[in-house]
């Protein structure tokens, strides 16, 4: 899975998954979005607005992800998620333990400040 990313003029990764964030997907997703760690990023937004799918291993991934940067210093924020990956993220319980906010400006704001 190639995810599209881009650098804000705020120094923040954005990272787009796109498709399905499954187990078939996820191996390959976590090689590359850890990588982006690994380069000392510490300010991440997960724009989810091309994901249709997220499975269990999705969501242990961005779980993992931000475990990750919250012990580098950093923040994660998750935005533009559609009502089904939002309904996950709910019934997973997720939803309060990440920070998941409506807009991309918000996800900036909220891994910024």
């Amino acid at each position: 899975m190639k995810i599209p990313s881009e650098k804000t003029r705020n120094k923040v990764l954005v990272l787009k998954p796109e498709g399905r964030l499954d187990s078939n997907s996820v191996g390959a997703a976590e090689t590359e979005m850890f990588a982006h760690l690994e380069t000392n990023e510490t300010r991440v937004v997960l724009d989810l607005a091309g994901l249709d799918y997220i499975s269990s291993s999705g969501l242990r991934l961005v779980l993992m992800m931000g475990k990750r940067l919250s012990l580098k210093g950093g923040k994660l924020a998750l935005c533009n998620l559609k009502p089904n990956i939002r309904e996950v993220f709910e019934i997973s319980g997720f939803i309060s333990i990440l920070t998941v906010v409506g807009t991309r400006a918000e996800a900036e704001a909220a891994v910024v400040g």
